[in-house]
């Protein structure tokens, strides 16, 4: 992330409805034997009905990350996401870089710009880029390991020249123990998903992607832009209708929001006062 556009154009430069669809098995073992089968509708993929923290459509193309369950002990996964903020953290040993997966994507609510990480050699140049664009401190990190997927989940602090920036992010996981979901909001009054009684998004129905997705909960955790099940959900999810183009031409609509964001987006997703004094009324939950 950069608070200023020019960083992101600079950055650019340097890395280049809830029924069921017709058709749709009302069991999940005889839609996965349908499926295998090759039989199933593509409609019928994608389990529209399901809860958003439940497993859809397991052993599937489309079954989403709750179908997965830990295959490394939870040490592990608090030190993947680690991992990760250190790529970020100018103070920190810069060969401390996550397992990614090859497809690994990072969406960032607003006023961050969705889309802002799509692959692994991605994430890791533009990593490298804003260590020396927009250098950044992670000082303060609580990461925290769940059973369920997202595996592991965090409340950091990024310190930057202006301020602190509090964000909650979270990680999901493949059975290789590879990273192959990153979701961020910003830990500020009026943007935060979480609350004092649900800090880690535990509750049912919280508003995170990575579940929705089909794809994540395969065992190598791949998202198929151009396969039936992530059609499948796109015509049922915004969200997913939103995420699919930009995975699909990263770079361009990557660009496009940077263009198009407000000059004080970042301020405001860090909760920084109008003053731009760094100051900010947002904290890490407990």
């Amino acid at each position: 992330m950069s608070h200023r556009a020019p960083t992101l154009v600079l950055l650019l430069a340097a890395c280049g409805s809830t029924s069921n669809p017709p058709g749709a098995a009302a069991d999940p073992d005889a839609r996965a034997d349908a499926a295998a089968a090759g039989d199933t509708p593509a409609d019928a993929l994608f389990d529209a009905a399901a809860p958003a923290t439940s497993c859809r459509s397991p052993g599937t193309e489309a079954a989403t990350a709750g179908c997965l369950e830990p295959t490394q002990p939870p040490e592990y996964y608090i030190d993947q996401a680690q991992r990760y903020f250190d790529t970020l953290d100018v103070s920190a040993d810069r060969a401390r870089v996550p397992a990614y997966s090859e497809l690994v994507a990072r969406w960032e609510w607003p006023p961050w710009l969705l889309l802002t990480g799509w692959g692994r050699e991605n994430l890791v140049t533009t990593a490298d880029a804003l260590r020396q664009l927009d250098p950044s401190t992670v000082p303060e990190r609580d990461c925290r390991f769940f059973a369920v997927q997202p595996f592991a989940r965090c409340y950091v602090r990024f310190a930057y020249e202006k301020g602190p920036c509090p964000i909650y992010e979270e990680f999901v996981f493949n059975d290789a123990g590879e990273m192959t979901f990153i979701e961020a909001w910003s830990d500020v009054d009026g943007l935060r998903s979480t609350s004092r009684e649900d800090p880690f998004g535990e509750v049912a129905g919280f508003p995170r992607l990575s579940t929705r997705l089909p794809g994540l909960g395969q065992p190598d955790g791949r998202l198929d832009l151009e396969g039936e099940a992530l059609t499948a959900a796109a015509a049922t999810d915004p969200d997913i209708a939103n995420f699919v183009p930009r995975a699909k031409d990263f770079w361009r609509t990557w660009a496009a929001e940077v263009g198009g964001a407000p000059d004080d987006f970042f301020a405001r997703g860090c909760g920084w006062s109008a003053s731009d004094d760094g100051s900010t009324d947002a904290g890490l939950a407990p």
